[in-house]
């Protein structure tokens, strides 16, 4: 792609990388002549600004020279000064070297030529900067003369080696080693390269081609192995680039050969030691990749010669071209049609000739549109690869890849690079305090687990939590739970006791004696009142003494008109209520009281229901509670300061059936009304109540739910009181909420996130059916691997459907018979139940095949047609097994092939449909068939004959069924695809020719190589990759015998290229 370009017959430099905004400096080339013939001189700098769309360069300093260039160098020497852009060192005729301050030309102050010098005897061609001491520049001229300047001493050069060698010849090209600083090298017409040891001060090595027709242009060393670099040949019948390695200086280690006529330079990127640029006399730009030597880029023929190359030392991908027309271009290798340069160019013409109409739309030449797109560079360069990446996996797997800390001259060529899968583990005490709950879990022993619970717990809400909990695991929990809550009959009984005898004074102690004779005679009176005799009054003296003992003084029932009177006749004449009203009325409650209970159960109701609305003392609510039974107006009404007391009362007298529902009320009540510091004691009520969603509920208002620790605590309350809860359960349980399902499984995929997988799954409720926790288990029993062999596999949590399939065909276009069949193809609804019929959507298991049962196109008179009301599954020969049925899984065979890139697009109209029996498809290759001549319709009688007897052969292994299913499904979906007949007859070919290769997997005769190359095609096949199972159906063929592959991987081969057709 051009980025900029600039009319100017110059030769060319950039600015170090070290310097910003990059700039481009051009010199008027020595070498060109413009129209006007003049022989002036003129060094330009120019800003290369790559947001500006437009292809003009800004100029930034001018400067006149004496004479034209023929070669320039930009180095970053700097003598000291803060602010200096460097030094531009440009070589002209008759052996002039003249050094410029960038800075000065920059700013137009003060004369930018800081030194010229004319030692040489002829024009400067070859220029360099030491890239470890600026300060050292080598120029190279006519009759081998070679200077080694020093900048800040000019006065002297030092000359490498003895100016006597012959023959003296032009210095084309120098450079200085990029990773040794006293290693020069020097390029001649010839066809050698001396390479100068400037410690030793003389040649070390020579290297030059056997063919004596190189005609050397420039020379490169190699970025990263200080012992490679390239030469090129500007001779038109030698125009090569060769790779030499001064360990073995006898022969280059690589030619590259794609140009035509002679090269004029070369440029080796700095950013990617893989990457050689290029130009010829052939008009064109190359880029190889000096890694396998081919042509990763290339530029459009060009009009003229490009005399110069080079890459841009900031921006890795951008490089410029310097032309013998006179133009110097920017190009970037990223490259991507012309397109948008064409139109803008298109534009500002059309802008001169529109006078106000738009012009009509130009219609480029398609020949010409495809040539002016560039394609980009096959493989990514070094600047845009990674140098390393890191990226976590499900599991708390940790997937690095890196740079390898032996240098890259000293790797193997190919080399091979490791990617490292290792286990992160950033909770340590999260993972321990999990396990050590699944092992209680494990063994039963929650008890001794909630009591070390209790222990260490720190605060006093946290410690009785744990103390209730255990209680819910043992025996007459509502007793303990009320000795929690500080109230223990026994202890009551003790105060009691201790209260009564306490009160009891000396001068308030009754008569024993008087007790006792009022509490006799009541007794002898009521006793003798109850009986009934007719023993005569004359013979009952006796009676009457003991009636009436001697010493008992007569009682009266008063009969006046006062309250007392009254309420003697209200008894005396059963009127209990009337009595009842006026005790109440009295404020005689006791005797109310009394009196009701022998007046029945509503009397006494009535009667405690007006004493209470009476008496309002302290305890005259909790009384009404008690008498009445009213527990949810206890538990609305009471105060929250006594919610312990509000809980003794539920768990002292509310029965099993109210209990939860009143606990729960309690303590939503807590939480609404008592702010966060009753919030945390509202738990007590849901362990009390056994509801672990509210308890999930309540935990999540006071906890940060992000914070494992936190989480850990729930977790562990949540599994102890599930245990406590398991024996009033049904036998198949309760799901959980779904608060308490989300926190399950967000406690899962934290211990997974440590690669506790077995763990994070024996969490998980097994009879949840919430998305989420079907979505989780499956996630880990496969993530588990081989750890679950021999476990069943959870259903697939997600349904398939079945998106883009192809309508069925009501026309079969293979029917080599004219006329349209007379069957019809049957209706769903006419087919028998038991006949298979896929669903469009099915449960799906990533790990496992897509089952699928495949047909093969075949004409009207290959087979006969069953009648609609005969339809049923077609009888199976001796050896023939069903198509898979969704539990099929591929043999594990030897890892040969390197895994594949995700497939992100689904393969356009090659969805298999809903199996259907057509009149041109049979589902099973066991149909009985007719033979030659035989009529298209036969009897009801011919039709109903038992299948003939088949072929006995060996049944298709379980572990290869699949090839088969994926083959077969694959000419299925090509023959529903193709339109033409010549694809529909090669596809019924295939079918038939595969069938050698079910038989040799009967056999067994494969070996393990081609089993494994198969099962990768077929892995491709399935997922919709056409030209990946081309390239695996190569890479087999070339590895495996002709004589057991010839059979059929060439059917194979054309089925992949016409479903590869199909899909694009």
């Amino acid at each position: 792609m051009k980025l900029k370009e600039l009319e100017r017959p110059a030769v060319q430099v950039w600015s170090p990388a070290s310097l910003y905004p990059v700039y481009l400096a051009t010199g008027t080339s020595a070498q060109q002549l413009d129209a006007s013939f003049s022989t002036n001189g003129t060094l330009e700098i120019f800003e290369v600004d790559f947001r500006d769309p437009s292809m003009d360069l800004k100029q930034k300093g001018v400067l006149s020279a004496l004479s034209r260039f023929h070669k320039l160098i930009w180095g970053s020497f700097d003598n000291g000064l803060l602010e200096s852009s460097g030094v531009i060192a440009g070589g002209g005729d008759n052996g002039m070297l003249t050094l410029y301050n960038v800075t000065h030309i920059l700013s137009s102050g003060k004369d930018p030529v800081i030194a010229q010098r004319q030692k040489h005897t002829g024009a400067v061609r070859a220029l360099d900067f030491n890239p470890f001491q600026g300060n050292l520049l080598a120029s190279g001229a006519s009759n081998s003369e070679i200077f080694i300047w020093d900048l800040n001493n000019l006065s002297v050069p030092m000359t490498p080696g003895c100016k006597s060698q012959q023959p003296l010849e032009d210095i084309k090209a120098l450079s200085w080693n990029r990773q040794v600083q006293h290693i020069l090298s020097s390029a001649h017409p010839s066809g050698k390269a001396v390479v100068w040891d400037l410690r030793k001060n003389e040649p070390i090595i020579k290297v030059s081609d056997h063919s004596s027709r190189m005609h050397c242009s420039g020379l490169a060393w190699h970025p990263d192995i200080a012992t490679q670099l390239v030469l090129c040949s500007e001779d038109d019948r030698l125009p090569v680039i060769q790779l030499w390695d001064l360990r073995f200086a006898s022969s280059p280690l690589k030619v590259l050969e794609s140009h035509s006529r002679g090269i004029l330079s070369v440029s080796w990127s700095q950013a990617d030691a893989e990457l050689l640029l290029s130009s010829s006399k052939d008009n064109q730009i190359l880029c190889w990749n000096l890694g396998n030597t081919e042509v990763v880029y290339k530029l459009p023929t060009q009009s003229s010669w490009c005399l110069d190359v080079q890459w841009c030392p900031r921006n890795p991908p951008v490089f410029s071209a310097a032309s013998f027309d006179g133009w110097i271009s920017l190009y970037s290798v990223m490259g991507r049609s012309w397109e948008v340069q064409h139109m803008v160019q298109a534009d500002k013409i059309s802008s001169s000739f529109s006078k106000g109409q738009p012009l009509p739309p130009l219609q480029v030449p398609e020949h010409v549109a495809q040539a002016s797109l560039i394609p980009p560079l096959k493989k990514p360069p070094k600047w845009i690869r990674r140098p390393s990446g890191v990226s976590f996996a499900f599991g708390g797997k940790l997937v690095t890849f890196g740079l390898s800390s032996t240098p890259a001259q000293e790797l193997p060529q190919p080399c091979s690079r490791l990617v490292f899968i290792s286990q992160v583990i950033t909770e340590s005490e999260f993972l321990m305090r999990s396990l050590e709950l699944q092992e209680a879990l494990g063994s039963g022993n929650l008890m001794k687990y909630c009591q070390n619970k209790s222990q260490q717990a720190l605060l006093p809400c946290e410690k009785m939590l744990w103390q209730f909990l255990k209680v819910t695991l043992e025996q007459d929990s509502r007793i303990k739970f009320l000795k929690l809550l500080g109230y223990n009959k026994d202890e009551l009984l003790e105060k009691v006791t201790t209260w009564l005898k306490r009160d009891l004074g000396p001068a308030e102690s009754p008569q024993p004696k008087k007790d006792n004779f009022n509490s006799n005679r009541q007794q002898v009176f009521c006793s003798q009142a109850s009986k009934h005799t007719t023993e005569d009054a004359s013979v009952s003296s006796a009676f009457f003494d003991e009636l009436v003992p001697q010493n008992m003084t007569p009682w009266e029932i008063p009969i006046t008109e006062d309250t007392d009177g009254l309420l003697s006749q209200a008894l005396l004449l059963g009127e209990l209520s009337s009595a009842v009203e006026l005790c109440l009325k009295e404020e005689r409650f006791a005797d109310a009281i009394i009196l009701a209970q022998a007046g029945g159960t509503d009397l006494l109701k009535r009667t405690q229901e007006r004493y209470l609305a009476k008496r309002q003392t302290k305890i005259s609510s909790l009384l009404s509670c008690v008498v009445q039974k009213n527990w949810k107006d206890l538990v609305c009404a009471c105060s929250l300061r006594n919610w312990r007391e509000a809980l003794a009362l539920l768990l002292t007298y509310s029965g099993p059936e109210k209990f939860p529902e009143l606990c729960d009320m309690l303590g939503t009540r807590m939480e609404q009304e008592g702010g966060r510091a009753l919030t945390s004691e509202a738990t007590l009520c849901y362990v009390c109540s056994g509801n672990v969603e509210r308890l999930v509920e309540c935990w999540a208002k006071g906890h940060q739910a992000s914070s494992p620790m936190a989480l850990q605590d729930l977790i562990e309350k949540v599994m102890v009181l599930n245990r406590s809860l398991e024996p009033q359960q049904a036998p198949n349980g309760t799901s959980p909420g779904s608060t308490t399902t989300y926190r399950i499984t967000q406690y899962a995929n934290l211990l997974a996130a440590q690669g506790s997988l077995a763990t994070a799954m024996s969490f998980l409720p097994n009879d949840c059916a919430q998305p989420p926790v079907q979505q989780l288990r499956d996630r880990l029993f496969h993530a588990q691997g081989s750890a679950v062999l021999g476990q069943q596999s959870p259903s697939f949590p997600f349904p398939r459907v079945v998106v883009g399939a192809t309508t069925p065909f009501k026309e079969t276009s293979s029917y080599r018979l004219g006329s349209q069949p007379s069957h019809q193809v049957p209706s769903p609804s006419s087919r028998p139940t038991d006949t298979f019929q896929p669903s469009l959507v099915m449960p799906l298991t990533p790990s496992h095949p897509i089952p699928c049962q495949s047909f093969r196109t075949k004409t009207i008179s290959d087979y006969r047609i069953p009648e609609p009301q005969a339809i049923q599954p077609l009888p199976l020969g001796p050896g023939v097994r069903p198509g898979p049925q969704g539990n099929l899984q591929r043999k594990k065979l030897p890892e040969v092939f390197m895994p594949l890139a995700p497939i992100t697009a689904p393969v356009r109209s090659f969805i298999p449909e809903p199996q259907r029996v057509l009149p041109s498809q049979t589902p099973i290759s066991s149909v009985n068939h007719a033979p030659p001549g035989a009529p298209g319709e036969l009897s009801l009688q011919q039709r109903q004959q038992p299948p003939s007897k088949m072929i006995e052969r060996k049944a298709l292994p379980p572990e290869h069924q699949s090839l088969k299913t994926s083959f077969e499904a694959l000419l299925q979906r090509c023959s529903l695809s193709a339109t033409d007949l010549k694809t529909k007859r090669k596809l019924d070919e295939a079918a038939q020719r595969l069938e050698g290769l079910y038989e040799k997997l009967c056999e067994g005769t494969l070996s393990p190589h081609v089993l494994a190359g198969l099962h990768e095609v077929a892995r491709c096949v399935d997922a919709g990759s056409f030209e990946q199972s081309l390239a695996v159906h190569a890479q087999v063929v070339g590895y495996s015998s002709f004589s057991e592959v010839s059979s059929f991987m060439p059917i194979l081969k054309a089925v992949l290229t016409i479903a590869h057709k199909l899909q694009g």
